[in-house]
């Protein structure tokens, strides 16, 4: 199907009183983050009693979006010296489109998810090296039959997945007429009060070469239904871990079949270290809400180091659960200016140099269950369809990556993947893996609303 832009502008805060805010500081985590486009899309059926026109609904989602920058007026803005954010009269990118078809074909068409960036403002998950580019962009698709997919890009130089869920949650809520204002703006910008940026930063390459990477990729996503992670949650257990979470159970699991599918590719036996994203808002002293703005998570990292050919579930279980208390109530210390500056790229250094010489496999995780759950009811009801599209494989792209969200099924939880393309042709077709796991069908007609 055909997109075809019909219009491009900037949507900026409605408060005409933009000049007397000051700068937003960035934290130093915010510093280390390189910038790359976090993507999601949330398809709305057209109700059948609707008689509102698709352009009509756009209209109504650019004024809104007004009123939620004035509440979050950083994302407006632009990134000056990787040290704060200034300029929140710059603005918003807002694309509208029309989509040559049915929103239900588009959907049933596009088995693969690198099919749906068409519908999104920017490229998703590849490093950009334009510090002044926009925080946020949107792209508002308006199909034939009345459907909508409501596509934003988040980047994840302020954002991480609780901010850009907060922020869907007002935006959506200043749309149904309803109040969408956060209850005490003044935690809005704390994390620079917790973790202060630093006055020169050299570029941090550590990062960047972990995190992204040149080649072939490929993205799928697999569900696991309720049954299938209660079977992973025994198979997890252990005398050193006797209740292994689903999250755990689950990352343990996509792990250790990523290791073996690096494995055959490759035809050698590395060491892996996985990375798991630990929000740390209810960790801190004191604790911070949902919406204050920022990466207001770590990453601690494990290893699995024996390179035997027989990789046991339980010990990965072990390690990736050891990994999450690692995170403890020193590290707001640890992490504090120069210090603290000091002590994230040296680790990162010395992951980024064994993976660069290509004596280990690095694998991300991140969990969106119980922080973006893709419920967000703008006053079109809830989405029927809550996608994160693929990764398109042109230069410097996220890889080796796994992301968990809820899927449609009620208790099942839906894992996004990236990886080289030949590890994802093993995993495809690993039987034990897809004992567990069902690649994921997109039937838009057949899909129930999500669970309230």
């Amino acid at each position: 199907m055909q997109v075809h832009i019909t219009s491009s502008q900037m949507v900026k805060p409605s408060s005409y009183k933009l000049h007397l805010l000051k700068p937003f500081k960035l934290s130093l985590l915010d510093q280390l983050s390189p910038i790359n486009y976090v993507p999601l899309i949330l398809f709305y059926a057209k109700p059948h009693d609707s008689l509102i026109e698709g352009s009509q609904v756009s209209q109504q989602l650019k004024q809104s979006l007004e009123k939620a920058l004035d509440q979050f007026y950083p994302l407006a803005g632009r990134t000056k010296n990787n040290l704060f954010i200034s300029d929140y009269d710059e603005g918003v990118p807002y694309v509208e489109t029309r989509v040559n078809g049915r929103l239900a074909d588009f959907v049933d068409q596009n088995e693969v998810l690198e099919a749906m960036n068409q519908l999104l403002p920017y490229r998703p998950f590849c490093y950009v090296s334009n510090l002044t580019a926009p925080q946020l962009a949107i792209q508002v698709n308006v199909f034939e039959c009345g459907g909508i997919a409501v596509a934003v890009c988040c980047s994840h130089k302020i954002f991480d997945a609780s901010t850009i869920s907060v922020f869907l949650n007002s935006w959506a809520a200043f749309n149904r007429g309803s109040n969408g204002e956060i209850p005490n703006p003044n935690l809005l910008h704390a994390s620079s009060r917790f973790f202060p940026p630093v006055e020169s930063m050299p570029p941090n390459t550590s990062i960047e070469g972990l995190l992204f990477n040149q080649g072939s990729l490929k993205t799928r996503s697999f569900v696991f239904d309720a049954n299938a992670i209660a079977a992973l949650v025994s198979k997890a257990k252990s005398n050193s871990l006797e209740h292994p979470s689903r999250v755990v159970s689950l990352s343990a699991f996509l792990w250790k079949h990523a290791i073996q599918a690096a494995r055959s590719a490759s035809r050698t036996l590395k060491p892996a270290i996985l990375s798991q994203a630990v929000n740390i808002r209810q960790r801190l002293k004191p604790q911070l809400p949902d919406y204050s703005i920022g990466n207001l998570f770590l990453l601690p990292t494990s290893t699995y180091n024996s390179v035997e050919n027989d990789i046991k579930l339980t010990e990965l279980a072990y390690l990736v659960r050891e990994g999450e208390k690692s995170v403890t109530s020193d590290f707001q210390d640890l992490l504090q200016g120069e210090e603290g500056f000091k002590v994230i790229t040296q680790e990162l250094g010395e992951i980024a140099e064994t993976v660069s010489k290509g004596n280990a496999e690095f694998y991300t995780l991140s969990s969106w269950l119980n922080t973006l759950d893709g419920k967000e009811d703008f006053g079109l009801g809830k989405p029927t369809l809550f996608s994160i599209p693929g990764v398109d494989s042109h230069n410097h792209e996220f890889s080796n990556c796994f992301i968990l969200k809820q899927a449609m099924q009620h208790n099942a939880i839906e894992a996004w993947i990236t990886l080289s393309d030949k590890d994802m042709g093993f995993l495809e077709h690993d039987q034990e893996f897809l004992t567990f796991a069902s690649p994921l069908r997109l039937k838009f007609d057949k899909f129930e609303d999500l669970e309230s």
